[in-house]
């Protein structure tokens, strides 16, 4: 059945509430929804094996969950402090009768972003899907207040680790393998609280489409997804508790996304039917402008 957009999920006003980066989504509220309930699959990725990194909480755990019932076996990476979340992921995809290989890690070393990608062929033998996911963010109200290991984070995190695993993986990927990055809607639209943030976001934007073109001669598909506001431990962790209080409520639809609202981005854009689709930036942002 058809749903209102507007209200199918919470609206603003939230409580503003804090937890230290990386968050856990079990101390939100509300909880955010990771397609438990809604997300059903048709088989769209049987057989393949997806690498997943920030694949315990957020975005990346909504996408996780719905490649599983898509068929997918999936390697999650995530912060060691986010063990909570990862294995409850774990047992949610376990239960899909998929396999889950839990890789914890801080992948801002290039070194931990080549053991992903071992350990996922050691477990699997093989990687189809790379999901470029994982993110830092904080918040300064003027530049002065960004710290230098704050800006440094940003880049370590959003952009180099991107760059460490594609490169990793790439040997690996055969013809109709696919990677998926996720940029943001705030490489055009930059808040002047998230000046280093939205800088790596157009950086993986730009990366995307580069690597599209590059990789298209070896059958391999690069694509992004530029989320608006979602309510993930993002906004708890790395916003101003008086911001929390109205996000989203500045978009079209009137609020914040919910990670399973974008699941089906990813799955788009690993399905091989979608074998066209590369070079694509794919904004789900509740009716944000984007021209």
């Amino acid at each position: 059945m058809p749903v209102d957009p507007r209200h199918c999920y919470p609206q603003p006003p939230f409580e503003g509430q804090t937890q230290p980066f990386p968050g856990l989504s079990a101390k939100m509220t509300p909880e955010p929804d990771y397609g438990e309930k809604t997300y059903r699959g048709s088989g769209k990725l049987t057989g393949q094996v997806a690498l997943i990194t920030g694949g315990d909480s957020g975005i990346g755990r909504a996408v996780a969950l719905a490649f599983a019932r898509e068929g997918a076996d999936v390697a999650v990476s995530y912060l060691d402090s986010e063990s909570q979340d990862a294995k409850e992921i774990a047992g949610q995809i376990e239960a899909e009768g998929r396999r889950c290989l839990l890789l914890p890690g801080d992948i801002r070393e290039a070194a931990q972003c080549q053991a992903l990608v071992n350990k996922t062929l050691d477990a699997f033998g093989r990687l189809d899907v790379l999901v470029n996911n994982a993110a830092f963010q904080s918040w300064a109200e003027h530049l002065e207040d960004i710290t230098d290991e704050d800006w440094q984070r940003h880049f370590d995190t959003n952009t180099h680790a991107m760059f460490y695993l594609t490169k990793a993986a790439l040997p690996h990927l055969k013809p109709g393998a696919s990677i998926i990055n996720t940029s943001s809607v705030n490489l055009k639209t930059p808040p002047k609280i998230l000046v280093p943030y939205s800088m790596t976001k157009a950086a993986i934007a730009n990366f995307t489409v580069s690597m599209a073109q590059q990789l298209a001669s070896r059958g391999i598909r690069v694509n992004g997804v530029m989320p608006g506001p979602i309510w993930t431990p993002f906004i708890v962790t790395g916003m101003p508790e008086e911001a929390q209080k109205s996000i989203g409520s500045d978009v079209p639809l009137g609020r914040p996304g919910q990670p399973a609202e974008l699941a089906g981005a990813y799955v788009y854009f690993a399905d091989p039917l979608n074998s066209y689709t590369t070079g694509a930036l794919l904004a789900v942002n509740g009716g944000m402008p984007m021209l």
